[in-house]
């Protein structure tokens, strides 16, 4: 099969086209020809290397997929040759006390497609068989793809983990990323009101388009954490979706007393200074997760595929031109998802 291979870090030249070996179906597997894939920030930080990341070389990046289902295992039941479907990337064991309690992205073995194994840079992957979601015939491969990871990372956040409920206020540090754009949509559908700090006015036109009901250009307002708490009659808001991470002094003081800040990630830098005094001080709760558990992937997919909630997207690249699609990425100026048409 062809697939983008990565047999080192470093910059975007370190992405290779080639052929592979096309995967091996397991038991309990199923093997998918991929028609899409979807990038996210996870695929850049993997190529660029972090100290204590192992991976079996050569490794192929890629959390995102979405195809038709080619072969399965003898033992596979409930799917069949020629369904389309998209991947849950979040891959648990099923069989530790985390999996068996529904808490499947707890996993004491737990992976991540192109994180850790590889992943959807390529035109063939097997995947455990309770991974897919069949999709309907009008919901495109490029669409399910580009949902996969950020809307099940949003959903978990927000709504399981964060509670968020429809009365209440949230500010989304960010206005064009996969999370927050569908973070944005996500309370929108609920009836949240939602406050989006972006930095070009592109961008917040885009979460305008999305459903965002206040829009501050970042670029123009330093302290936008003191034009919130003014658009909210000084009394703060009660949900902060920042995955930033270098903007948590900042969301602190937007939140009321009692607040909750709720991150998925750091796309600035995983290591910064806080102002404890704040958090106990106004009694907030700071709420971290990491994609989302079988159950949330079946929820949020039933709103994609009924159209009631759609991923943005900024540019659909070939896999060949992985590179442009990385560069794009990187820049900073996609305003939704970037996608892989995956070679047929």
């Amino acid at each position: 099969m062809k697939a983008v291979l990565l047999n080192q870090h470093g910059s975007i030249d370190v992405l290779k086209l080639a052929d592979f070996p096309s995967p091996v179906l397991k038991s309990g597997h199923v093997m998918v020809k991929l028609h899409a894939a979807a990038l996210n920030h996870m695929d850049i930080f993997v190529r660029k290397g972090w100290p204590g990341l192992r991976l079996e070389y050569p490794h192929i990046l890629g959390a995102d997929g979405a195809g038709q289902i080619i072969a399965k295992a003898e033992d596979v039941s409930g799917w069949n040759i020629g369904d389309r479907v998209v991947i849950n990337s979040n891959i648990g064991c099923g069989n530790c006390e985390f999996c068996l309690n529904i808490q499947d992205n707890m996993c004491n073995n737990w992976h991540l497609l192109g994180e850790s194994i590889r992943g959807t840079y390529a035109e063939f992957i097997s995947v455990p068989s309770y991974q897919l979601y069949k999709l309907p015939d009008d919901i495109s491969f490029q669409i399910a793809a580009s949902a996969g990871l950020v809307f099940h990372t949003a959903w978990h956040s927000l709504i399981t983990k964060g509670h968020l409920r429809p009365e209440e206020t949230v500010l989304i540090v960010g206005a064009s990323g996969g999370v927050s754009t569908a973070s944005i949509q996500i309370a929108k559908y609920i009836g949240a009101k939602s406050i989006v700090v972006g930095s070009t006015p592109e961008k917040l036109a885009l979460a305008e388009s999305l459903g965002a009901d206040v829009l501050i250009i970042r670029s123009q307002d330093e302290a936008w954490e003191k034009t919130v708490f003014k658009s909210t009659n000084k009394r703060g808001v009660d949900v902060v979706v920042d995955n930033v991470g270098t903007t948590f002094p900042q969301s602190f003081r937007a939140l009321r007393k009692g607040g909750r800040l709720l991150t998925v990630g750091n796309t600035a830098n995983p290591i910064f200074e806080i102002d404890n005094r704040f958090i106990f001080g106004k009694h907030l709760t700071i709420i971290g997760s990491t994609m989302g558990t079988l159950a949330d992937f079946s929820d949020v997919m039933d709103l994609i595929t009924s159209h009631q909630l759609i991923p943005a997207i900024s540019k659909t690249f070939p896999l060949a031109d992985v590179r442009s699609a990385h560069t794009h990425l990187e820049s900073g100026q996609n305003l939704g998802k970037v996608v892989l048409s995956i070679i047929d």
